[in-house]
């Protein structure tokens, strides 16, 4: 009788657990939705420093009746310039969009907004990135749908571009102002 070596045995054992894994892992809910824990919640606070020149956002707005887009944004961040025409068109439409720009620049957040134009009715300025903190946002862009009466209904993280804006966020918001 041929005796085996546990080395001939370990790789395609370690494979099949590894596939297991992956399967497994494959099977889960959405990867790309972050839940977020102030679904169904009042809004945190929103900053209450100005962007120089800009309409300071209130949490007052957040709770004027009207459903309210409130994005996370910087002017040094890539994936929000490449947002930044779709917040546009949203503002076009009618609706109401708010910034809260974090962790920038003031002088650079406001050239941004003057040569790519000034999708928001209202901003707050965030240098430290605090009030990001107490919304959960990881990373810029960052997007919520707040009710009217300041519930926070939806979050999406990542740039409103592409299919994923089509397939996740824009049904959100649909949904939002059918209520």
């Amino acid at each position: 009788m041929a005796r085996v070596s546990p080395f001939m045995i370990a790789p395609p054992v370690i494979f099949a657990c590894l596939a297991g894994l992956f399967y497994v892992g494959m099977q889960r809910g959405d990867p790309g939705a972050l839940p977020s824990v102030f679904i169904g919640q009042p809004a945190p606070a929103v900053p209450d420093k100005p962007l120089e020149g800009r309409t300071l956002l209130t949490d007052a707005d957040l709770r004027s009746g009207d459903i309210t887009i409130v994005n996370f944004w910087a002017s040094w961040c890539p994936p929000c310039r490449a947002e930044h025409p779709q917040l546009e068109a949203l503002s076009a439409e009618g609706l109401r969009v708010a910034g809260v720009n974090f962790k920038d620049d003031a002088g650079q957040a406001n050239s941004y907004l003057q040569d790519e134009g000034d999708p928001f009715f209202a901003l707050g300025f965030d240098p430290k990135g605090s009030s990001a903190i107490d919304w959960g946002v990881t990373a810029p862009p960052e997007t919520f749908i707040v009710d009217g009466d300041g519930t926070v209904l939806f979050r999406f993280a990542g740039p409103l571009v592409g299919s994923d804006y089509e397939q996740r966020f824009r049904p959100a918001l649909d949904k939002a102002l059918s209520r």
